[in-house]
């Protein structure tokens, strides 16, 4: 059923063509949904944090540099979203930095057809992350679907979504809908550790650690070694194995037994409103979801299981801004979602003051 849903979502574009070529030929169909549409491409860098030096007085006093290597990005991507009366295009070229919050909104400024395909690989404090965002959306007066794909390395949160809703418009401005989602993702809550656990609440971990391939080697005076699943040594003492190795062993664990299992598909009620007032001196876009309702098809690593029951996943946004004068003006920019055992966020708040 999944697959069915998916398929026909996926086949939107091209059901729009269909209709659109008993009018006029393909050409100018895919020119159509094709136009405003801008392709970006963009590398963007900088120095990140400095070095920084550590001393050590073991064997005379030591000094180490922690060099980070310099940040950078590269973004690129493909979007057709009507911007709405408050965003402003400040740059003449995407470079792939901008954050446009209303990008989550469920309906945007048009009906019809919009996309956004967009990635970004970020290096940040000599840390790798990869950013996805890609959705195709059509929305018209009594209904919306829409299929969405998000990966945020920070939030450490990865999920494919397909949603379709019943819409009912309250006047020009406000809109409610309820429908179905579907959510493919890993079985988030799972913990791989849970296993080892003690009773009292500790851990093996020199056991796992056994079992992953490392060697603990006794002198029989008191003393130990331990040895990677290379041979190399990675500790002299128990302070060293369980304040650095153990957490890398417990770390490198967990993350393998999470990408060994197959993918979950959550099937969810939503409800959401979206709300949307715009004038040149107040604007606020507001929207929201949420999913009360999950169901339990009973598998093993079934989020129900990790939560003992049914839970409330949510997420929205609001866009607001007021001018005061011709020089003063504020404003509140932020979105916020909590799905299973996560939670990620950004928001953007303050004035602009201008002297004429």
């Amino acid at each position: 059923m999944m697959k069915k849903l998916l398929f026909i979502l996926c086949m939107l574009p091209g059901l729009i063509f269909a209709q659109e070529t008993k009018k006029n030929n393909f050409k100018k169909a895919l020119k159509r949904t094709f136009k405003f549409a801008t392709f970006y491409g963009a590398v963007n860098g900088g120095n990140s944090i400095s070095d920084v030096d550590v001393y050590s007085v073991t064997n005379g006093l030591e000094t180490a540099t922690i060099k980070t290597p310099f940040d950078y990005s590269l973004a690129f991507g493909v979007r057709k979203i009507a911007r709405l009366g408050y965003e402003n295009r400040a740059n003449t070229f995407y470079n792939g930095t901008e954050k446009s919050f209303s990008d989550n909104a469920t309906i945007g400024k048009i009906k019809g057809f919009e996309f956004l395909f967009e990635l970004d690989y970020t290096r940040q404090q000599g840390i790798n992350f990869l950013n996805q965002q890609h959705f195709l959306r059509y929305v018209a007066d009594q209904w919306i679907a829409k299929v969405e794909y998000i990966q945020d390395g920070f939030a450490d949160i990865e999920y494919f979504e397909a949603s379709e809703r019943y819409r009912q418009k309250l006047g020009k401005k406000l809109s409610f809908n309820i429908g179905a989602v579907q959510r493919l993702s890993e079985p988030y809550g799972y913990n791989p550790l849970e296993e080892w656990m003690l009773s009292n609440g500790s851990l093996h971990y020199t056991d796992l650690a056994i079992q992953e391939g490392y060697t603990v080697i006794f002198d029989g005076q008191g003393g130990e070694t331990y040895y990677n699943p290379s041979g190399n040594l990675v500790a002299e003492n128990t302070q060293i194995w369980e304040g650095v190795v153990i957490p890398t062993v417990l770390a490198d664990y967990t993350e393998k037994k999470r990408n060994e299992l197959s993918q979950t598909l959550q099937h969810s009620l939503v409800i959401g409103f979206d709300f949307y007032h715009f004038t040149d001196d107040f604007w606020v876009h507001s929207w929201g979801n949420l999913m009360p309702y999950h169901y339990d098809d009973g598998g093993q690593y079934s989020y129900h299981k990790f939560n003992n029951g049914q839970w409330i996943d949510y997420s929205g946004g609001l866009i607001f801004g007021y001018r005061f004068n011709r020089s003063l003006g504020v404003f509140l920019e932020g979105k916020y979602n909590k799905y299973w055992n996560r939670n990620w966020h950004d928001f953007s708040l303050g004035l602009n003051y201008v002297i004429f």
